[in-house]
Order: structure tokens, then sequence, then C-alpha cells
């Protein structure tokens, strides 16, 4: 009897050890197979997270949130930029630049590479970071600030439409796209458009370690060439995405040849997401098109006066 109920405990203690054996493999295959930015730290697998920046900076970009879903994965020990961009607008690309900086205070080394295009917003981004590098062609500059809104007027009276305002002060629709910009206008809206462009030239100086009169020389607007760059101090050196990749890693005390991982891609659009879309507006039936210039016109006319740090191509 006491050895039927020695050996029925073995067994017992033999299926809790297998059990807990079964669910420990499948713990560690979850850590080491868990996809970038899952939140879970890798087990052993310390790298570097490598951010794209590209197209139009607009508010809410996507790199925002990558940052700050990489900084709860423990895997990650440093950030590399890479940039593809030609500005956008102010505060987008001023809070990215404020982003990359708090992710620097943190601990992290922080890498930025201009690839084609790297110019006003995406360069004041790149500010952020500890190392600018830039391929020798790539467009780097264009420091300035620009504000534009759309003037349909004339346009209006062609049509006969008239658009009445009553307003508590005589600058509270200025840049209204009815009416022409009259001179006072004109200069309260300078007025703003300098002092963004004052943040901008102050960035650079504090970020590069560089006079407010040097920069000034060359924040006209103008495009420069990476090696240009690079002889402005407005880089620190000529390098590809590789050399940031190696010189994040070396930072980040995981040698030259660092893991790294990449944001999961968006769902690219498919023949048959085209094909729903034109069957959906089909089913709709007439007046799509006739509505299309209108709904067009209307976003343009509701567009409103911009600040943009972005070069025009």
């Amino acid at each position: 009897m006491n050895s039927r109920a020695s050996t029925r405990g073995w067994w017992v203690l033999l299926a809790i050890v297998g059990v807990v054996l079964f669910f420990s493999a499948g713990l560690v295959l979850i850590l080491w197979t868990a996809s970038p930015g899952d939140g879970v730290a890798m087990l052993g697998r310390d790298r570097i997270a490598v951010l794209p920046l590209r197209g139009v900076i607009t508010a809410n970009h996507a790199l925002l949130g990558q940052l700050k879903e990489y900084q709860r994965d423990g895997s990650v020990k440093g950030f590399v930029v890479h940039i593809n961009s030609p500005g956008g607008e102010v505060a987008p690309s001023q809070s990215i630049y404020r982003a990359l900086r708090a992710a620097r205070e943190e601990g992290y080394p922080v890498v930025a590479v201009i690839n084609s295009v790297g110019a006003s917003g995406a360069y004041y981004a790149a500010l952020g970071a500890d190392t600018i590098l830039a391929l020798p062609g790539s467009l780097v500059g264009s420091i300035g600030v620009i504000m534009e809104f759309p003037n349909a007027r004339e346009l209006l009276e062609k049509v006969g439409l008239r658009y009445e305002v009553v307003k508590s002060g005589r600058f509270k629709d200025v840049g209204s796209p009815f009416r022409d910009a009259t001179p006072e206008d004109r200069a309260l809206l300078q007025e703003v458009v300098d002092d963004v462009y004052a943040q901008f030239v102050e960035a650079i100086a504090e970020s590069r370690g560089m006079e407010r009169d040097s920069v000034s020389r060359v924040a006209d607007g103008r495009l420069l060439s990476g090696r240009q760059a690079a002889e402005y101090g407005l880089i620190d050196r000529v390098g590809d995405l590789n050399d940031a990749i190696s010189l994040a890693g070396t930072m980040a005390d995981l040698g030259p040849d660092p893991r790294t991982v990449t944001p999961r891609l968006r769902r690219r659009v498919t023949w048959l997401d085209l094909l729903t879309s034109v069957s959906r507006w089909a089913a709709e039936g007439g007046g799509a098109l006739t509505g299309l210039s209108s709904t067009i016109l209307e976003r343009w006319i509701d567009s409103g006066p911009r600040l943009l740090y972005m070069i025009r191509q």
C-alpha cells in the first residue's frame, strides 16, 4: 500500500515538474520570438531601434508613438532616427525634437541620419539627437519658416458669393481666404513668423554649439548638400544608415554591429482595397464626381493660415 502511494506521489511530482517545464519553455519562446515594440524585454537580445521619419511632418506623427513604445521595451538600448522628409508643421517638428531630447536625458543614445532629404522641420527634429549624420549628396537645411493661406476672394466674386464676417477685433479674421490681407495683417503675421524663425535659430545654436551669427549666415532658407552641411557644422559628419547604427551600438555599449528593430509597417493598400472602394463609390450613385470639386475647394478654403518648417518641392 505504501509502495503504491509512493509510486503515485512520484508520478504526481513528475507531472508537476513536466507542467512547469512546459510553461517555462513556452515563456522562453515567447520572450525570444517577441516582435519589436511588444513591450517585452527579449532575453539577452539588447538592440537599437531604427525609427523612420518620412514624409511631411504633421500632428501625431507616427514616430512619437513608436518612440514611447520602444522606451517601454527593456531590450531597446538606443535609437537611430532615419530621416527622409522635407519638414512640415512647426509644432509637430518641435514635438519630435523635444521627444528625442527627453530620450537622451533618460540615458538613451540617439543618432539621426539623413537619407535623401532632411530639410527644415525634419532638420529641426534631428537637432534632438546626440549626433547627426548625412550622406554627401543629401539635401539638408532650408532653415526658415513659411506661413501660407489661400485667397479665394476673386473666385467667390465671379460666382456671386459674398462672405459676411462679424468679429470681436480687427485681427480676428487675419488670414481669411475671403479677403485680401491688409498691411497691418501682414505686419502682425510677420512678427509671428520672425519669432518662430528665432526659435529655430536658437535650437540650432544650442544643439550644435554654434554662435547665432554663424547660424544666421546659413539660415536663410537655402539648401545645402550633406557635405556642405558638415562644413558649416550643421551635422557632425558624413555617413549612412549603417554608420548610424554602428555609432548608436557603440554608444550603447552593444558594439559596432548591434541587433536592430524597426516598427511594423502599416498594411499596404491592395487591389482588393481599391476594388472595394470603387464598388462602394459606384453603389453610392451619382453626385460623387459633382461634389468632388466643391469638397476640394472647401478643404482649400478651410485650411487657414499654417506655420511651416518645410521646403517647397
